[in-house]
């Protein structure tokens, strides 16, 4: 058997350029080293360099300051760059030049008023870096009714391509815009390298039995090698290294093909011909058998390791270097009732699995990831048990008398009256919890394991209560959580112990209950007021000094401001008014007129809004004194109709004229001007 390989196959200039990088930013920087995505499109690349130190991130967040980034090879939008900048950090910029190239072509046609049409996958990085410089603007296309669906009232439109699809993918899609649009400038921005690789790709598919096309399974360049030499070489296989070639029958079989797409590494390449040449070496058996002799031997009850190939809904599908792939059920797979494959399974993962049917003749291989975690879990629960280490658990499902909660595919049964340290009568709110428990018996011949949560939190709370009376101090803040509401106050858990919030405590302003502030669960800032260790009785303050109104009413309010307030409460000596929510000033029965009156009911109502001017103010003894009469005096009733009487017989005549002098002066020595001069709070 002949192979032929294909002269351009590995490295493009763009790739081997990034990795070179890499390779030397390795050898010559500290620097914790980072890549926005994989570096290229090549599994086997990125877990060498992820060998040696370099992390891929999806996100510039996630870099360390200490760090440097490197944009990778399909390169990025301009948001990246500007979040890099504006984190301060360093980076190494790996874009392949042919793409920088479109990127400065469709930013500038764009800012010129021209539509950006990209042919290309919308999903791959190139492209979506390439649509970042449009601001996201592109239409982009890669089949007729990709066309059909654009607008067609766009007159200038600006087509580019994704650098590695095909001169014929190429060219058919730019017949569909020809016939919906007029106004078109094309660059055919399809990489040379590309090009020329898929041109002599097509030449050795037309000319050998079988071609096998080497690249990453996310290499859009290797998969469109694939392509083309699937259409002119029907046993064409796809592979991303020497363990996934396929078993053939090299009889008739004379020439065989290899290529490589841009990101493969040449390394691989010389293993699969290497692989390929031994094979041929042995002549005796065919190269199909060669293959299978090469295979790992499997038997029920073995425990190996694999790696995940794919996967559904039902079924992970998992590669075991046998000659047919192992299927395991989902429910095999794992007990996580909250399990979901898309986000957990990843197509590369090694796994270890147990072998529960070999059956050669339907080309099945049964696995379950489940007894094999249960097998090496129940002895590491037994030394739990005899360790008393606590195990995390999660509750997956619930049962008469408790829960059952699962840890590496072992279920582990907790009695209700050991779920919490507080009686709990409703367990469903446990469902799917993951709690720390103790494994507090277990039963060997049944397998049967029962925990207890409750042992663990009274230790912590023991320990907790220990160290908080041991270092307990009037004064001291505690964050604590509020564990239950009473009338006269709020409990709260401060780290082990219960203090407790008088309801006075609670706020500045009177409150009918402590729900009117807190609720079961708030996480509070509380100041030990006072505390007994003998009793363990502890009394917790809440309410601040800043929110104090009065503190606030110091520093808005000034002796001879003049304010506005509401009548909140009438007495015999004066009447109460509200200024702000839990302030209330006093305006004595003298400082209401300038007339005699004999009770502040003759000239005020609760509710009434008043105009008042300060005349004494003291914070610190919760005291306003205020004056109406300075600011606009509320006539007596009787000289209210004095001067509705005068007014509606046109008599021209002072009411305060009538009034003797001498009468006058008789009451500043009446009983209320007495009473008036008496300080009252």
């Amino acid at each position: 058997m002949e192979i032929i390989i294909a002269k351009n196959a590995g490295f493009c200039f763009g790739v081997s350029k990034a990795v070179n990088l890499l390779f030397d930013l390795l050898e010559n920087t500290n620097e914790k080293l980072y890549t926005v995505g994989p570096i290229i499109h090549n599994d086997q690349v990125v877990e060498k360099l992820k060998s040696k130190g370099v992390q891929v991130v999806n996100d510039i967040s996630e870099v360390e300051n200490d760090g440097q980034v490197v944009i990778r090879t399909h390169g990025v939008t301009p948001e990246v760059y500007e979040k890099i900048n504006g984190s301060g950090l360093k980076y190494s910029d790996a874009t392949c030049p042919y793409v920088k190239k479109i990127h400065n072509l469709v930013n500038e046609k764009y800012k010129e008023g021209y539509q950006i049409v990209i042919i290309g996958d919308k999903e791959h990085q190139e492209v979506k870096g390439i649509n970042g410089w449009c601001d996201d603007t592109a239409s982009i296309v890669y089949s007729e009714d990709d066309v059909k669906s654009m607008n067609a009232d766009n007159k200038n439109i600006c087509v580019v391509a994704q650098t590695t699809i095909t001169k014929e993918k190429w060219e058919t899609i730019n017949n569909f815009l020809n016939k919906k649009f007029e106004n078109i400038l094309k660059f055919d921005t399809i990489c040379s390298a590309t090009s020329n690789r898929q041109n002599e790709a097509e030449c050795v598919a037309k000319n050998v039995d079988a071609m096998v096309v080497i690249g990453g399974k996310n290499s859009s360049n290797t998969q469109k090698l694939y392509e083309i030499c699937k259409k002119y070489c029907s046993k064409t296989y796809q592979i991303e290294t020497s363990g996934d070639l396929p078993p053939m029958d090299i009889k008739n079989i004379k020439k065989i093909g290899i290529t490589a797409g841009a990101s493969t590494p040449d390394w691989v390449i010389k293993e699969v011909i290497s692989k390929m040449e031994e094979l041929n070496k042995a002549n005796e058996m065919s190269f199909k058998e060669a293959f299978e002799s090469s295979l790992v031997t499997l038997n029920t009850g073995d425990i190996v390791k694999g790696k995940i190939i794919g996967f559904n809904n039902s079924e992970v599908f998992v590669d075991l270097g046998y000659k047919s792939d192992g299927i395991i059920k989902i429910e095999e797979f794992t007990d996580d009732v909250d399990f979901n494959p898309a986000q957990s399974i990843k197509v590369g993962d090694e796994v270890e699995v147990f072998i529960v049917r070999v059956n050669d003749k339907e080309g099945v291989v049964e696995l379950s990831k489940k007894k094999v975690e249960s097998m090496k879990g129940w002895d590491s629960l037994v030394a739990a048990f005899e360790n008393k280490t606590p195990v995390r658990v999660k509750v997956i499902e619930i049962v008469n008398g408790g829960v059952i909660a699962s840890v590496s595919g072992i279920k582990i049964f907790i009695p209700a009256s050991q779920v919490s340290d507080k009686y709990v009568k409703e367990l469903h709110g446990f469902l799917k919890q993951v709690m720390n428990i103790r494994i507090i018996d277990y039963n060997k011949q049944k397998r049967k394991f029962v925990g207890s949560a409750r042992v663990i939190l009274e230790e912590e709370k023991e320990k907790a209560g220990t160290e908080f009376w041991g270092s307990v101090e009037i004064g001291k803040k505690y964050t604590g959580t509020v564990k239950s509401l009473m009338d006269f106050g709020a409990f709260v858990d401060i780290g082990g112990v219960d203090g407790l919030v008088h309801v006075s405590e609670l706020s500045w302003n009177k409150i009918k209950h402590p729900s009117q502030v807190l609720k079961v669960g708030d996480k509070i800032e509380v100041v030990i007021k006072e505390f007994d260790k003998d009793k363990k009785k502890v009394s917790l303050g809440y309410k601040k000094h800043e929110d104090n109104p009065w503190v606030k009413a110091a520093n808005k309010y000034n002796v001879d401001d003049i304010v506005k307030g509401k009548v909140v409460r009438l007495v015999p000596f004066g009447a109460f008014v509200e200024l702000d929510e839990g302030v209330d000033g006093l305006v004595h029965i003298s400082q209401i007129s300038n007339d005699r009156i004999g009770k502040p009911s003759d000239v005020l109502s609760v509710g009434q809004e008043i105009e008042a001017k300060i005349t004494e103010f003291s914070a610190e003894n919760k005291k306003i004194s205020l004056s109406i009469k300075e600011v606009n005096p509320i006539p007596a009733p009787n000289k209210k109709e004095e001067v509705k009487e005068a007014a509606d017989s046109s008599e021209v005549v002072n009411a305060e004229e009538e009034v003797p002098t001498e009468h006058k002066e008789d009451m500043g020595s009446t009983i209320g001007d007495i009473i008036g001069k008496i300080d009252v709070e």
